[in-house]
Formats: structure tokens, sequence, C-alpha cells
């Protein structure tokens, strides 16, 4: 789980490129089978006091909150239904008992009015308290609990709860405990490090994500992308733990997987690959905590000898909540080879997550930062013409290719450099 500022472009054109490798085009819903439930989901608005504040963009959060929603509202797919839960926006007084029940039901979950949702949207003003926990607990009645349809609650808020006791991350519990199918996804308006903690802790409750929001586009984007998710069949990640070296890491066949690493640590994997296969692999380490303002990923294949064979990495600097890289690395027919028994032997693939994040001593250590590993394997490419049929970097001999081109590159500009002194004396 992947927003920054300069590398966010390059993350997702990365996670793009990967997701179209690794995996099949989704059908579409003409093809899905009569009788398969409506996806539904519930964007959840913070209306309170706070989102008057003016520091995104230069505009409000409330402004830049419904700019937003308008964009997403736009792009919500046909097959979708949403509705919309507002909390803070219509009690201003100073009544605890009052201001920790004002959450309501702005737009009926169901298919999508555009035009009305826009109107019922343009009539909110910030007013009043922040009660997540009754907010939350409204938006999972909107999506009711009859049914396998898959639920999404999104929650947009500038600040933490303020009506205590109810605590919103037992809430996200009560709700994952019902197994309604119903994940929560936080976003957080320029976050303080309260704030960021329950956010995190509300989605991880029910496998969401939590993502930090600095600018309007951001906004837009990140719900337009949770709304998406919503409609695409849901794969939960398989919990695993990597080893400290490959001779003790787990075997993870093709799949998605999760886990957790501490700030600079290396973790291995072991996958095996048969001959006339392609592993593809990519890797995403989330910040869901402060961290220092320089980071990386890297993601490296390494034979059982500890020879490298293709390694792929990502370095940004600035605010980030998730940092990814991936690899390719196909393996030739096989030439004779067996395992014994008749059939092609696989190779054993080692492959190395590790994170260059920092973090001040203030920051919680434990538990490490989250990592979501995608692994697939696929026919080798037939001819060479793929540059991933080439290693991208396995062994010396790129390397020495290489030098060899810049050489001779410059021999030859330094050549014609001086023909051109020589003709203009």
């Amino acid at each position: 789980m992947i927003i920054s500022r300069r590398s966010a472009a390059a993350v997702c054109g990365l996670v793009a490129t990967l997701a179209v490798g690794l995996f099949p085009p989704a059908a579409s819903a003409a093809d899905e089978p009569a009788g398969t439930p409506a996806p539904k989901v519930d964007l959840v608005l913070d209306v309170s006091g706070s989102m008057r504040t003016r520091d995104i963009d230069g505009t409000s959060r409330m402004a830049a909150a419904k700019q937003a929603f308008n964009e997403v509202l736009d792009a919500v797919p046909q097959e979708v239904e949403l509705g919309i839960r507002t909390l803070g926006a219509d009690y201003p007084g100073k009544d605890t008992k009052v201001g920790c029940k004002d959450t309501r039901q702005l737009y009926p979950v169901g298919p999508l009015n555009r035009t009305e949702a826009k109107t019922a949207i343009a009539t909110l003003a910030p007013t009043g308290w922040t009660p997540i926990g009754p907010a939350l607990l409204g938006a999972a009645g909107d999506l009711g609990e009859d049914g396998d349809a898959t639920r999404r609650i999104v929650l947009i808020t500038d600040g933490e709860d303020t009506c205590a006791p109810l605590d919103p991350c037992e809430v996200a519990r009560e709700i994952a405990a019902k197994g309604i199918h119903l994940t929560i996804d936080t976003l957080g308006l320029v976050p303080d490090e309260k704030t960021r903690r329950q956010l995190t802790c509300i989605a991880e409750a029910t496998g969401g994500t939590f993502t930090s929001v600095q600018h309007k586009d951001e906004l837009a984007r990140r719900v337009t992308q949770l709304v998406d998710r919503a409609a695409d069949p849901v794969v939960n990640p398989v919990a695993t733990e990597g080893a400290s070296r490959c001779a003790d890491a787990p075997e993870i066949k093709p799949g998605l997987y999760s886990d957790r690493e501490k700030f600079s640590e290396h973790r291995w994997y072991r996958v095996n690959v048969l001959p006339g296969q392609e592993l593809r692999a990519s890797v995403s380490v989330g910040a869901d905590r402060a961290v220092d303002q320089d980071y990386g990923v890297l993601l490296r294949a390494v034979t059982m000898s500890g020879r490298e064979i293709v390694r792929g990495s990502e370095a940004g600097d600035g605010r980030t909540d998730v940092i990814s890289s991936g690899l390719r690395y196909p393996k030739p027919e096989a030439d004779g080879e067996d395992d014994g028994d008749g059939r092609p032997a696989a190779e054993v693939v080692c492959l190395q997550v590790g994170n260059s994040f920092s973090a001040p001593a203030s920051v919680q250590r434990t538990p490490g930062l989250p990592v979501e590993l995608t692994v697939d394997l696929v026919d080798a490419p037939d001819t060479a013409a793929d540059l991933a049929s080439f290693g991208l970097g396995r062994g010396w001999w790129l390397l020495g290719v290489l030098a060899l081109t810049g050489l001779a590159a410059g021999l030859l500009w330094g050549w014609i450099s001086r023909l051109r002194i020589v003709w203009s004396n």
C-alpha cells in the first residue's frame, strides 16, 4: 500500500506497469455472473469546525474536500453503489452528548445520482465536533450486513476523535469481527502525529489503508482509487515473516504477501523458478508514522550462492506514505537439467527486501513498517528482445559492456572535437 510529492508519479507508473504485467485485465461488469451483488462504498466526511483551516493549496480543508468529492462523483464506476455520511456537520454548540451524536446520512447508499449528490455536498459548512466512532457505526449500518457484497468505508478527516470513551479503533475492530466483508480506509488532511496514529489503527483493524493528504489533487486521486478498488475482486494478502538470511527464508508461491520490517532492515524470501518461467516481483513499504526526509526501498533477486541476478530500487525525499519497486527475472529453458525424477529442476531464487527509512528517536519502532510483496511466475519471453531476458544487471558483463560503450563514445567525441578545432584554424 501507495502518495508523495515528487516520487508519486514514478511510484504510480511503476505500480501500474507491474500490475499490467503481473495480472490479466479484469473482467468487465458485463462479463460478471448474473446476480453478483453490487459493491458498496460509504464516503464519511468530517465537517467539524477545524475544516475551516486554510492550509491545503491556499484553500480551506472543506473547500478542498468539496472539490475532491465533485471529481470523485464524476468518476464513480457504474456498478458501485455509493453513499455519503457526515460527522460534525450540524451541531455548533458545546454540549458533548449532543455533539458526539452529530452524524447523519447525507446521501443514501445506492445507485448514484451525481447531480443530487453534488448538491448535497455543496450545502455543507464546517460546524461542530469530530465523532469518528459514532460515524463509523453509522456508516456500517448504511452499508448493511446482508449478502456477500464487498463493503468499503472511506473516512476523510483532519483530526482525531473528540468523543471518547467510544474509541474509534475499538469500533473498527468490532466491525471487522462481524465478518461482513467491510474495509475501512482513512485519509488524514494535514494530520498531526496523534491523528496519524489513530487513523492508522482504524485502517489496520479492517485491512484498510491510511493516507496522509497535503494537496487537493492527492485527495481526489486517492479517494477515486479507493472507490475503484471497491469494484475489483478483494485480494487479501497472506501474512508471512521473512528471515534474516536466505537459507532460513520461507518459500513463497505466486500471490500477495504482507510482512513487517524494521527501519533499515533486510528480509529474505525464497521462490522456486522453473526453466522457461519468468519471475515478476514487486514490493511496497509503507511509512505509517513520522519518518526522516530521505528514504528508499530495495528488491533483489539473488542465487543461493549469493550472486546477484537482478535488482530493483527506488528512492525519494520529502513526505511519502508508500514507496515501491519491482524486478523481473526470466529463467532460460532447461538444458538437460532435471530434479532426479525426470522433471525440470527449479532454481531457488532468494528475494531480498530492504528499506532505508529512518526516523527521529521519539518515533516508535515497533511494530515494523508494513510491507506488501507481490510474486508471480509467467512464461518467459521467447526472444532476447525483451530487456528482462538479459537479467537487467546479471553478473558483471553488463557493467563491462556499459563501460566499454562509454569509453568508445568518449574517444569518438574527443576525435570529433579535435577535428573541429583543426578546421576552425
